[in-house]
Formats: structure tokens, sequence, C-alpha cells
């Protein structure tokens, strides 16, 4: 498996980023990873990337981005809910009346040619160390579920559980047929 290097998003890495972005067609129809922010408004693909760089440029958007070498290969998006209020199966999640995580892990997005690459793996990793520099604090995933079953790398936008396991996230609850709220507490970083 390859040695990956993660990197925090932000405005020296964006021209990264976007040039990922932009090589896989906006990324699901051009949502620039944008949907988490604020649910789809009809924008057109090139307002959601000025929103995106906007927010990255005002500290307002985070990610973890995986380099193979200099190349850009995909993320992981993480944020509070204030910065990432959407996410999916929302109804379901709400209805436990939960409290609400210090941090969100919301997106994940690897470059073909390195799906099934570890690429989700090193990306999901990079977050929680960003989030360790950050002062730390209980992070919740929400990914699908995979054991058993094929699943569709475009429906894996949230990551997939064994990831999550992987990484000391515990299972709280189900919000769909195959989606988990997992979380763990992330400690500071020294």
């Amino acid at each position: 498996m390859t040695a990956y290097e993660t990197k925090p998003l932000d405005q020296t890495t964006w021209a990264d980023f976007a040039a990922l972005v932009e090589a896989n067609n906006g990324i699901w129809g051009g949502c620039w990873c944008m949907w988490y922010h604020r649910k789809d408004t009809g924008e057109t693909p090139a307002k959601k990337r000025e929103a995106k760089e906007r927010l990255v440029l005002e500290g307002r958007a985070h990610a973890a981005l995986v380099y193979d070498g200099t190349k850009c290969t995909g993320w992981c998006q993480f944020g509070s809910p204030e910065e990432l209020p959407c996410i999916h199966n929302s109804r379901a999640y709400l209805a436990a009346k939960p409290k609400l995580p210090d941090w969100r892990i919301t997106c994940f997005f690897s470059s073909k040619g390195y799906r099934g690459k570890g690429v989700a793996f090193a990306a999901l990793s990079g977050a929680i160390e960003q989030i360790e520099q950050m002062g730390g604090g209980r992070v919740e995933g929400y990914p699908e579920d995979t054991e058993g079953r094929k699943a569709s790398p475009s429906f894996l936008f949230n990551g997939s559980l064994s990831i999550f396991e992987r990484l000391q996230f515990e299972r709280v609850r189900l919000i769909g047929k195959h989606k988990w709220v997992v979380n763990r507490m992330v400690h500071p970083g020294t």
C-alpha cells in the first residue's frame, strides 16, 4: 500500500483541491463539496466553486487532503456542526434529539485509480490529526455499512463503517438502512 501524506485544505493547498475537483466534473455533478455547508441552493457549479474557495480562504472549510507524492488524490471533509449543518438522513438523526458533536466528518472523495487503495483511511486519519491540533473533542461520522454486500463507490461519500471502526469510532445508532452514526473522542494534540 502506498504511503500517503495528508495536508490541511487551506489557501496553500486550494489549487490542488480545485484541480482534483475540476478533473472530476466538479464532484457529483458540480457539488464542490458544498452540500454539507448548505443544502443545494440551485447555484451553478461555478458559483459553488466561488463559495467553497471563499470558505477556505476565510478558514471556514476544513478537509484533510491526501497526496501521493505531489498529486492530490482525495480528501475527507470535516468541520463543526455550525460549519457543516447539513447531513443526510437528518430527520432520523434529529428524531433522537442528539447532543451535537464538536466535529462532523461529512464527506470523502478518492480519485479514479485510487479507490480501494487506502485513500479514505489516510484521509480520515489526517482529519483526526487536524482535529487533535485544533483542540480535539467529540467527533461524529455517518458512514455506510458495506459488510456482506457490494456498495457502489458513489454511495460511499460518507465513508464506510469499517474505516471508521479501524480508527476506534463506535456505533451509536442507525439512521438509515445501512447508515450509522458513529463517534469517538479525540484528545487535544500536544
